[in-house]
């Protein structure tokens, strides 16, 4: 049965996306480089990869890759809005999707919201928190016109680890805006939101991202991941590992273990094909999902 199982989820990773991956180079320690990530999803058969980075734009990193590995899987990049690279700057958004980027996100590591848990593993300056919100809790013009570039380009817009108010009113709108938008892992203890809240956005166009990082650390667990994936429907979901961290699996490895528990907890192949097959590449080619 173990075999059997190994097996079935060897077929599933075949032509699978995994479009939150944390590889080097980095200001961060991470396990393995864009080289080494793109030369295991090869061997696993994926179809592709999104490298992220915190501090850098990572659309020409993907390009080089792609140009030069001999990988089939292919390369993506994208760009998370921190202060390294102008904080909400449309500038640097504009740029990122003119060389290929096909994401979007809001502030990770230097959002307002995150910055209120205190420091996270590797931090190594003190800065100001960043927020999408004005004094009177407006949102901010930047914001608008970083969301007509994405429009623009057909890419996404993640919501990257603002808070739960930022990130609904940033979804909601988006998708008044007919924005592509996208909740980023909202089961890990930073950027938690509740299952029924994922489902109204979910209802809006808005999809739901899953991280396998999120099962691993015990911020979820696999039942309540599962439960939040049925409310808002596989049809509006993708699964995703956010590795890459130094001392923990690999994310191609990742991804098995993620399809391995959804399988155990009751979804379909056809359901979990969807989930890392179909709604990802919707993201990766930069076309509307629903």
């Amino acid at each position: 049965m173990e075999h059997d199982r190994g097996e079935q989820v060897k077929e599933l990773l075949r032509g699978a996306y995994d479009l939150h991956v944390h590889p080097a180079p980095s200001a961060f320690t991470r396990a393995l480089d864009d080289w080494e990530l793109m030369q295991e999803a090869d061997e696993a058969g994926m179809a592709g990869v999104l490298i992220k980075s915190h501090y850098g734009c990572t659309a020409a990193r993907a390009a080089t890759v792609n140009r030069k590995s001999g990988c089939r899987a292919k390369a993506y990049g994208g760009l998370a809005l921190n202060w390294p690279t102008g904080g909400l700057n449309p500038y640097a958004v504009e740029n990122c999707l003119h060389e290929g980027g096909i994401l979007i996100w809001m502030p990770t590591r230097d959002a307002g919201h995150c910055l209120e848990f205190g420091p996270m593993t590797g931090d190594f300056f003190s800065r100001p928190g960043i927020t999408i919100l004005d004094r009177e809790g407006r949102i901010l013009p930047e914001v608008y016109e970083i969301m007509d570039i994405v429009k623009k380009y057909g890419a996404y817009l993640g919501t990257g680890h603002l808070s739960r108010e930022e990130s609904v009113r940033l979804c909601r709108l988006g998708r008044e805006r007919g924005v592509n938008m996208i909740l980023t892992h909202p089961e890990w203890s930073r950027t938690r939101i509740d299952g029924a809240m994922q489902a109204e956005l979910a209802a809006l166009g808005v999809v739901i991202e899953k991280n396998w990082v999120n099962l691993a650390e015990g911020t979820v667990t696999a039942e309540e991941m599962a439960a939040n994936i049925r409310l808002s429907g596989v049809e509006h979901t993708y699964i995703a590992t956010d590795r890459g961290q130094k001392g923990f699996e690999h994310p191609a490895r990742g991804m098995a273990l993620f399809m391995r528990t959804l399988l155990e907890r009751g979804f379909s192949e056809k359901e979990i094909i969807t989930m890392s097959h179909t709604v990802p590449s919707c993201i990766a080619d930069r076309q509307a999902a629903f």
